[in-house]
Parts: structure tokens; sequence; C-alpha cells
């Protein structure tokens, strides 16, 4: 359910700058962002670390795009995000040894530490790849088409390495109970 709010405020900023422009689609998103939100925290009582950072993220670029009246700030928030992502993923695992994919779904899943540890990588290079996909985006194609990868391509990547991930999971899954059970 969450995950559908969330993508409401994508629909608006889409359809805002088709219609109009994308100080009107940057609008659109930050109302809408505030909106959702609050519905969020309505239903739940709480905000989590990350929806309170997307938020802040969304209020603090839309702010500049619209204040300075300078798109590049909308864009590059998609791309510091990704980046952002892909080094907290990388540094956890690295330096701190802890693994955040692992934190974040260990509790169901019984996975191994190498199996938690690709999952990890795999995830931080996606978003590597996602931050350099938008770089070339915010500079070599229309700001249209940066509203169609913002709202529509982006998710869809995101929502493929989720099933892919959820695929290889339970492949994982299915050797680590055929182990145990062998044992």
């Amino acid at each position: 359910m969450k995950q559908l709010l969330n993508f409401i405020p994508l629909i608006f900023f889409f359809v805002f700058l088709t219609m109009y422009d994308i100080f009107a689609g940057v609008k659109a998103l930050m109302i809408s962002a505030t909106l959702v939100f609050l519905v969020i925290w309505l239903i739940n009582k709480k905000i989590e670390k990350m929806e309170l950072f997307s938020y802040l993220m969304i209020m603090v670029f839309g702010g500049l795009t619209l204040y300075l009246h300078n798109e590049d700030f909308i864009k590059w928030k998609v791309t510091l995000i990704n980046f952002l992502f892909a080094v907290v993923l990388l540094v956890s695992q690295i330096i701190f040894k802890k693994n955040l994919i692992q934190k974040l779904l260990g509790k169901e899943l019984q996975l191994s530490a190498n199996v938690w540890n690709k999952l990890n990588f795999l995830w931080a290079f996606f978003f590597i790849f996602c931050g350099l996909i938008s770089l070339y985006v915010t500079y070599n194609m229309s700001t249209e088409f940066f509203g169609i990868f913002k709202a529509f391509i982006l998710p869809g990547a995101s929502l493929l390495l989720t099933l892919i991930s959820g695929i290889y999971i339970y492949k994982q899954m299915d050797k680590t109970a055929n182990k145990q059970s062998k044992e």
C-alpha cells in the first residue's frame, strides 16, 4: 500500500510536467508528496527514516528548483539519491561489515552470508547504474523524457530488479532448505 501511495507524487509530477512545464510538475510533486507523507503518518502513526529522507530530498531539491528557477536541481535529486543509496550499501558492507539488505529482509528469510552479500552488491551496482543513466538523461535528453524516466522507467527498473531478486532468493531458499534437510 505504501509503495502505491509513494507512486502518486510521481504521477502528479509527470502529468503537470506534460501539461504545463517542469516547474508546475515540481509544485505538483511537492504538494502531492506532502499529502502522501501526511497520509502515511496518519495511517501508521510513524514515518520510517527512508520515507522522511525521500520527502526531505523532494522538498529541498524541489524548493531549490522553484526558488532558483533551474530545473537541474530536481533532475540532480534522482542522481544523488541513487548514488547515495549505492554508497550507503557499499560502505555499510565493506567498511562496517553490515549488510543492509540482510538487515532489511533477514528477519523473514534465512539465507547464507554469501547470498546476502551478492544481493547487497547487486542493489548497490543497480543504484550506481541508475545514477549514471540519470546523469545521461539529465544532460542529453529532453525534460519531457526526464519526466518519463523519473516517473516510469526508474520505478519499472526497480520493480524488475525486485522480481529478479525475489526469484534469486526463492532459488537460494530451496538450496538452503535442501542443505538443512540433508544434515
